[in-house]
């Protein structure tokens, strides 16, 4: 099995690993990982993981020659659709539970646990926010108005930020922007703004995204493309800055990205066939 030793090295990513398109193979995941959903690194060199719906729910330590350092399961917590972590400032990390395919959910939540490295046990306590979506009144609504799905978040400033998955039929590409307050309770999504993507060669679903240490980069992730945002104000980033489109060459199901440092990102994509279940990292240019 190919594997490559990735070694964070005061704030820098150092690699032996070969390309994949303009990724760089880091390792292959382990088993257990094969519909990972989301990610957030840990200081430690290591990845904590979540997997989507149907699965534990748990969150998974691997380091970065793909072996499973440690299960954690999530306490107060159902995995009805794991679909993205994030983290803020503190080492608190979140779960986001909004995968929506149906769009008929009205059990939408991100849950916050604490820094899982410090955890010495085998579990670990979540509180739970709860959101919802104002502007969607039926459940499910039209198959033209399929827009309340969601694979992606970063947390900032204390808020959570939300870029929704299109599955409108036909497909119309929009993605739309809402942001949630990162306390415990019942909150109403803002709807911020929209977006539509700029076509790689699929479709532009955003299954991921993160935002830089520095906050001055947000990176949205889909299926062979990575959309990158700078120079922007928040809150609506998605309409203010530089809007740069990055063709990554590798057409998996690329479903999980974050920043390692302010430059560079790990992504992980989900197994299908004899493809994906594979880290990767990609250094952003200028």
């Amino acid at each position: 099995m190919k594997k490559c030793l990735l070694l964070l090295l005061w704030g820098t990513i150092i690699s032996c690993a070969s390309n994949y398109g303009q990724l760089t193979f880091v390792t292959k995941l382990p088993h257990k990982l094969t519909e990972n959903s989301g990610m957030v690194p840990a200081k430690d060199s290591t990845v904590w993981f979540v997997m989507d719906r149907g699965n534990p729910d748990k969150i998974y330590q691997v380091n970065y020659k793909g072996d499973l350092v440690k299960e954690l399961k999530v306490k107060n917590a159902k995995n009805h659709d794991w679909e993205d972590m994030a983290r803020d400032e503190n080492g608190n990390v979140f779960i986001g539970d909004f995968g929506n395919n149906n769009n008929d959910r009205k059990n939408l939540a991100i849950y916050k646990i604490p820094d899982p490295n410090a955890e010495k046990g085998d579990d670990i306590e979540a509180l739970k926010i709860e959101f919802k979506y104002p502007e969607q009144k039926d459940f499910p609504p039209k198959k033209n108005k399929l827009l309340f799905d969601a694979e992606s978040f970063f947390y900032y400033d204390s808020y959570f930020y939300i870029v929704t998955k299109n599955r409108t039929q036909p497909f119309n590409g929009e993605a739309l922007l809402y942001k949630v307050p990162a306390i415990e309770g019942k909150h109403n999504a803002q709807y911020i703004g929209s977006f539509v993507p700029p076509k790689g060669k699929i479709n532009g679903q955003v299954t991921s995204a993160d935002i830089s240490p520095d906050g001055k980069t947000i990176v949205l992730l889909g299926n062979g493309t990575l959309w990158v945002f700078t120079n922007f104000t928040m809150d609506n980033f998605l309409a203010s800055g530089t809007l740069k489109t990055i063709d990554l060459g590798v057409y998996t199901q690329l479903e999980s990205v974050s920043f390692a440092n302010n430059n560079t990102l790990l992504l992980s994509d989900e197994e299908s066939g004899k493809t994906g279940r594979n880290l990767y990292s990609f250094v952003l240019g200028n």
